[in-house]
């Protein structure tokens, strides 16, 4: 039976991944460790631990007898800016710490790049697997690095590490953080409140997203797929749908037309600006069969759902 770890097991993507993993193996065999105090509410095995401390997290490797980790722990785009050593510590240090022990230990190995691995330099239509990566910001130098990384520990250790680029996440598990995609999260509690959206990004700008099922789905079915047929050992691009703020905007209006919104660009545009439009994910699908289930009308339909129950 596997026993998996799960890092940065409470933020956007570890919310729902944690609870699939339950689901799928049952909650004595998934163990969520995290920096911050476990969420109320939570069922299931739970630690705190800082994936730099290289004992801490070697201490759950043996007394759970782990055999996958999902490495999820990281520090993203907006934060990062703001703390670029603490991004490049986290980022890369607490990778590098889960590599040595999956080495050691011989573990399989999940790891979440990102779209900010592109910048400005990288084709914005139809983004294709093997392309320039020059990102502008710490965040995404930490990802092309840790790419780079995961690639190295599979050629000389043969390390099984898998990983996805990651688009914009869009979930209502988990609070919406300040992003650069986030403001497509922001906007349904906005909507539901019944308060103006200010948005920090322009009308126009179109950016790969996806809906939290798909992102969960895709991740399971990577870690699950024959190793004999992947051919990525960075990271997959992968894909969904493509919207800019406006469209989303007007698709959640047909279901809440109280709803109201501007535009106040601020630094994240910057950010927003050097990643592509639409990415092309054909590896992805020929390799472990990827396709998304969630288009724009079917996600806000969802999203809306999802968070009435909540908020109410």
């Amino acid at each position: 039976m596997k026993k998996i770890l799960v890092t940065g097991a409470f933020g956007l993507v570890g919310t729902d991944l944690v609870l699939a993993l339950q689901e799928k193996y049952g909650k004595d065999n998934v163990i969520a460790a995290g920096l911050t105090q476990i969420p109320a509410g939570f069922s299931g095995i739970s630690e705190l631990a800082d994936v730099r401390d290289k004992g801490r997290i070697e201490e759950l490797l043996s007394r759970y007898a782990i055999t996958e980790v999902y490495h999820l722990a990281g520090l993203l785009s907006a934060g990062g800016e703001k703390n670029p050593n603490l991004a490049w510590d986290i980022n890369l240090n607490g990778l590098k710490v889960i590599l040595d022990l999956a080495v050691q230990y011989k573990l399989k190995v999940f790891w979440p790049s990102s779209i900010a691995v592109f910048g400005p330099t990288t084709p914005k239509e139809k983004t294709p697997q093997h392309t320039i990566l020059e990102p502008s910001t710490i965040y995404g130098a930490t990802k092309v690095a840790g790419e780079l990384l995961c690639q190295y520990y599979n050629l000389k250790y043969g390390l099984d590490v898998r990983s996805l680029r990651y688009p914009g996440l869009i979930a209502y598990k988990a609070e919406p953080g300040d992003g650069t995609t986030e403001y497509a999260v922001s906007i349904f509690y906005n909507a539901l409140r019944n308060k103006p959206f200010v948005c920090f990004l322009k009308k126009d700008a179109v950016l790969p997203m996806m809906y939290i099922d798909d992102a969960i789905r895709g991740t399971i079915a990577l870690m699950d797929a024959d190793p004999k047929k992947l051919t990525v050992h960075t990271s997959y691009n992968f894909s969904a749908i493509s919207f800019s703020p406006q469209e989303i905007f007007d698709e959640i209006k047909k279901q809440v037309p109280t709803l109201k919104i501007s535009y106040q660009p601020d630094e994240r545009q910057k950010t927003a600006d050097s990643w592509p439009k639409i990415i092309d994910d054909s590896f992805a699908r020929v390799d472990w069969q990827w396709q998304h289930e969630y288009t724009l009308e079917k996600m806000v339909s969802e999203m809306l759902k999802q968070l009435k129950r909540k908020l109410s």
